[in-house]
């Protein structure tokens, strides 16, 4: 299995090359001048050595250059110095952004503990509802269960998450005044108040991304189980006079895992990249929010950032997915 690991990092890193310079290529190639909102009373000259400092006067493929470098050299030096105290990376350029001039990766890591806060706890949730509500309802197939299983499934993942959280809104928010619409990314945990002020502002956007999260991951969840219910295995550990709970839970659930792993698995990135329409519907100031303002703004350096992160984010888990297909099959093997 390390084998196998180290084989994929290794064909990993030209891909993830491939991918970087595609995206800086299509950010290149794509309308919008950073600078196109500053007045026009801006002379020219001022402009250019605006646009000379911002690096925007080299060639591209010198600035793919160096943003490779910069993300890969110099933001990992940094970081090392700030946990340990050393100063390899003194004089090193940063990733700035157009927008803030702030460091891109200090902006990232001001916005995460919001994502994950939030659609983290949504992902979670919805993985543990939807794990539970899958097998009971291939298990119990045509059942009343299964039926409102899968009406439930249908309406939440049918429904766009910004409309299931408009109505949320409306309800719970305008109507009864049980949550707050709005959620207020200054507030800090100090005491038990401020805690369930806390979670009281979570609730509506968790359920609304839960619900949906819930939704696709249980269809998948009972499509495999109802595909492994029917095998010649499960006839016959029913007729070696194993218990229902042994046969299910044991040796169907295990193999019904393998293609759900992978549904997981290719969702995890979201969780980092955030929630990128409810965000916007509940105001949380997240990575999604950030990258939608920052494609408005034209900031290049962040969307290039946080969108090579996400495929980063994706190869990795989709690595784990295949890794994980040997814990769950013991009849699949890497050697």
């Amino acid at each position: 299995m390390l084998n196998f690991a180290l084989r994929r990092v290794l064909m990993a890193i030209p891909m993830l090359i491939f991918i970087s310079m595609v995206i800086f290529l299509l950010l290149e190639l794509s309308p919008g001048d950073p600078l196109g909102d500053l007045p026009m009373t801006i002379p020219p000259e001022v402009k250019e050595r605006m646009r000379e400092a911002l690096g925007l006067g080299q060639a591209w493929y010198i600035r793919y250059i160096l943003w490779l470098k910069q993300f890969f050299v110099v933001e990992p030096l940094y970081w090392f110095d700030h946990l340990t105290g050393t100063h390899f990376a003194d004089g090193m350029q940063r990733i700035i952004s157009f927008q803030s001039r702030s460091p891109v990766f200090e902006v990232i890591a001001q916005r995460l503990p919001q994502t994950l806060t939030v659609v983290g706890l949504s992902y979670l949730i919805g993985v543990a509802i939807a794990l539970p509500i899958g097998i009971l309802s291939a298990y119990k197939q045509y059942s009343w269960f299964d039926q409102l299983g899968t009406f439930i499934s249908m309406v939440g993942f049918s429904l766009p998450t910004f409309f299931t959280g408009v109505v949320l809104i409306v309800v719970f928010a305008v109507k009864l005044h049980w949550f707050p619409s709005i959620y207020d990314t200054t507030l800090v945990v100090r005491d038990w108040g401020s805690f369930m002020a806390q979670v009281r502002q979570m609730v509506l956007p968790v359920t609304v991304l839960a619900l949906y999260n819930a939704a696709q991951i249980s269809r998948f969840m009972r499509a495999s189980m109802l595909d492994n219910l029917g095998q010649d295995y499960v006839r016959t550990a029913r007729a070696k006079g194993m218990s229902e709970r042994v046969v299910v839970l044991k040796h169907v659930l295990r193999n019904s895992l393998i293609p759900v792993v992978t549904v997981i698995a290719l969702g995890l990135p979201g969780v980092f990249g955030g929630a990128i329409v409810t965000e916007q519907v509940f105001k949380i100031n997240g990575l999604g929010q950030l990258l939608i303002t920052s494609i408005y703004a034209n900031d290049l350096p962040m969307v290039l950032t946080l969108t090579f992160i996400f495929a980063i984010l994706i190869v990795f888990f989709t690595l784990i997915a295949d890794l994980l297909y040997g814990v769950l099959d013991p009849r699949i093997r890497y050697e």
